[in-house]
Formats: C-alpha cells, structure tokens, sequence
C-alpha cells in the first residue's frame, strides 16, 4: 500500500535554518538517507507557505489568493511518498525523519487508488 508521510517541522522548521551549515548538514543527510530507503519513491521539501497560491472557481470564475488555503500554525513542510508493507512499516519510516524527531509531525494517510 501506498501512503504519504506530510511533514510539519514546527518551530524546528525555523530554527534549522539559523544553524550553522556544519550543523545542517546532519538533518540533511538524515533525510538523504531515508530518501534512498526501501520503499520511498520520492519526497520534496516545500517552499515557505507565503509562496503558496490558493485557487478557487466560483460561478466559473477563476479566484486566486496570495498564500495557504488555510491559516495555521504549522505548516506542511514537504512530504514523502512511501510503499509499505502496512502501516505499522510506514510509520517507522515516519518516525526515522527530523521532522518528528526535533518537536514537529508527520502525518501518515494511506492513498487511495481506484
């Protein structure tokens, strides 16, 4: 089965970037790692949330809106895309990731395919 692992960083998220490189490049090479795992098909880091575009049709309109959908105090991050075996399997992948080691989340959901 399929899942996607949504990565929130929290506060973690700002904080990485006022480390040290030296200090970045562990939690960088944390994820490398996990990118090369059994099972993961591919993942990206997001660009900040005040990048986003929202996008809505109304009356066959097209309405766009600078910034997220939603607001929120965490945001996604990025994601990962994992095939395993169960859901106990994706979840320790989800568990081997920085993002919910050092204060974020990651949410795990199984996709759906018809």
């Amino acid at each position: 089965m399929k899942y996607l692992l949504q990565l929130y960083p929290g506060a973690a998220a700002a904080e990485f970037w006022q480390l040290p490189a030296d200090e970045q490049q562990p939690i960088i090479e944390e994820y490398l790692a996990i990118l090369e795992s059994p099972g993961v098909l591919g993942g990206h880091q997001l660009q900040p949330v005040e990048t986003a575009t929202t996008v809505r049709v109304e009356d066959g309109k097209t309405l766009l809106t600078d910034g997220p959908f939603v607001e929120a105090k965490e945001h996604l991050g990025g994601y990962l895309l994992v095939e395993a075996d169960d859901l106990d399997a994706a979840l320790e992948i989800a568990a081997r990731t920085p993002a919910a080691r050092l204060g974020g989340a990651v949410e795990v959901r199984p996709l759906v395919w018809r």
